[in-house]
């Protein structure tokens, strides 16, 4: 069974979706963070896996649902992060970040039977998840992170396996993003987190 894993920073103003100020203030900002995470661990806890494990820069709160491991976050670049992230598992692994809130129990349910890899590619030419069946992080260390291209040279490390490539889904960086990512997930915190905001803004 696989090992899920999610990389996040804790929603803290200023430090997180500092591309959504404006229009957003970096605490409304925080709190649209906190919501996409919410939604993210909310799905991973639904759906079946041998271990959860939240790799968090920061501190834990009240929007860690029960059944999760927590490990820190090493020093170094994102690739590195997420290298490290592979590192401790001893099985089958797939990682996704917080910026995804509308994934779902069926997206991250992955079958290994005749797969090496899944891979997940983001609108904004980055990717939303990465599946390994066996974590190697020197699949991961060297790549150029938060690039137009870093999709492509990721999926480019995995040339050698058989890959799966799942939906391609939007990243929340922006407000546009945040408003298609809401529509397209109407019933989740982040969707009700936003339109409370908007509200407020429109008064």
């Amino acid at each position: 069974m696989t090992t899920l894993l999610v990389i996040a920073k804790e929603p803290r103003p200023g430090r997180v979706k500092t591309r959504l100020t404006p229009p957003f203030t970096p605490e409304e900002a925080a709190a649209l963070a906190e919501a996409a995470l919410a939604d993210t661990l909310d799905a991973v806890a639904r759906t079946p896996a041998r271990r959860r494990v939240l790799v968090l820069d920061g501190t834990p709160g009240p929007w860690l649902p029960p059944g999760f491991d927590v490990v820190r976050q090493c020093a170094g670049g994102l690739d590195e992060r997420l290298a490290a992230a592979f590192a401790q598992c001893d099985g089958p692994a797939l990682l996704i970040g917080m910026d995804t809130p509308q994934v779902t129990p069926e997206l991250l349910t992955v079958d290994w039977a005749d797969r090496d890899a899944y891979f997940g590619p983001a609108e904004d030419g980055g990717f939303w998840a990465l599946g390994l069946a066996e974590p190697d992080p020197s699949r991961l260390r060297g790549v150029p992170m938060s690039t137009p291209h870093t999709g492509a040279a990721q999926r480019a490390r995995l040339a050698d396996l058989r890959v799966r490539d799942l939906p391609c889904l939007r990243d929340v960086d922006t407000a546009y993003d945040a408003g298609l990512v809401a529509k397209s997930a109407p019933g989740g915190r982040f969707a009700t987190t936003l339109a409370r905001l908007s509200s407020a803004a429109d008064r």
